[in-house]
């Protein structure tokens, strides 16, 4: 099988729970995976990890990369205010550092605010993450970064793959300076694809695809705060290079050959979803708060997500896509 792993900052800890659950499962096979920011994190560290020891070391290398995410954050000034942890919010919507940054974000620049490029994550990638492995490893990776210059997506594999391409396919330009790679600078590989799923298609041999989806699709409250207005405009934004893929996949399908080569491939793509309704009910602030409690109830969340899926349709790995990418079409 394959896996398409969105972004979304700390959210990132549901697709660790979903990854742990699968990689407990010794008949799934992965093949190959497309990340993206977040995603992309957890792809470089299941892969390394996979190198080093199987599944089992695969899943300790999450939970150590997680680890050091949630002690990094305790030396954070993004904390949640004494209010949002009397309501038990996860959110930093109240916390003055929090508001202060988001102002800040949106009238200052990066290379202003931040002028020597820091990255907290850059030491973590560091400890957690063997890139000799990664251009060794037989899971063919597949992470996607935004090009500045042109806004077209680029897709970088296992041979190709640095701290700096991971810290580029989470670079959100508000907050990071550009991350120059060959010369290029390049921003969040969401704005192109979040994942990108046609790697997959055309690269790998699996012909089932499950996608883990952490960027609300929809949501049923109109937004009317300034904060409200603006998650709602990013998540729009980074779901749309996914639901178009999504489309031309499902529209390929009808019109493809089904017989050999490149045909059958999108012919014979059979996708699968795992998502929860939780992460609907988060705040944006919650994105970036690392707190070691949230990240593991995340975690918890997406293993049961995860059980929940295998438990309905485990048996249609290998036989029939559970998400109908045809009714995408329908909303054309």
């Amino acid at each position: 099988m394959d896996l398409a792993l969105q972004g979304g900052g700390s959210h990132g800890a549901f697709t660790w729970g979903v990854l742990d659950r699968l990689l407990e499962e010794p008949w799934l096979k992965v093949e190959a995976i497309s990340g993206t920011s977040a995603g992309a994190m957890n792809a470089a560290v299941l892969v390394s990890g996979f190198m080093q020891g199987g599944a089992t070391r695969a899943r300790s290398a999450l939970d150590a990369y997680w680890s050091r995410v949630a002690e990094a954050a305790k030396f954070s000034p993004l904390q949640r205010s004494p209010l949002d942890r009397l309501m038990n919010r996860w959110t930093l919507d109240t916390s003055p550092a929090y508001l202060a940054m988001d102002l800040m974000t949106r009238v200052v620049s990066p290379y202003d605010l931040n002028p020597f490029g820091l990255n907290p994550i850059r030491s973590i990638l560091g400890e957690s993450i063997d890139f000799a492995h990664l251009a060794e490893a037989p899971i063919k990776l597949f992470i996607t970064a935004t090009n500045v210059h042109t806004g077209r997506g680029r897709v970088f594999r296992n041979k190709e793959i640095t701290p700096n391409v991971l810290l580029a396919s989470a670079c959100l330009p508000t907050m990071f300076q550009a991350i120059e790679i060959d010369g290029e600078p390049y921003w969040d590989g969401g704005f192109a694809g979040n994942p990108t799923i046609t790697p997959l298609v055309r690269e790998s041999d699996a012909h089932d695809t499950i996608l883990v989806q952490i960027n609300p699709r929809e949501r049923r409250e109109t937004p009317r705060t300034a904060s409200e207005i603006l998650n709602r405009l990013n998540e729009i934004s980074f779901n749309s290079p996914l639901m178009k893929e999504l489309r031309m996949i499902a529209l390929l399908r009808q019109v493809a050959d089904p017989g050999t080569g490149e045909g059958a491939r999108w012919a014979g793509m059979r996708t699968h979803r795992i998502m929860t309704d939780k992460l609907a009910e988060l705040g944006a602030s919650s994105k970036v708060n690392a707190e070691r409690e949230f990240l593991t109830l995340l975690k918890e969340q997406g293993r049961r997500s995860a059980d929940a899926f295998l438990a309905s349709h485990g048996e249609d790995i290998g036989e029939r896509s559970t998400t109908d990418l045809d009714l995408l079409l329908q909303e054309c």
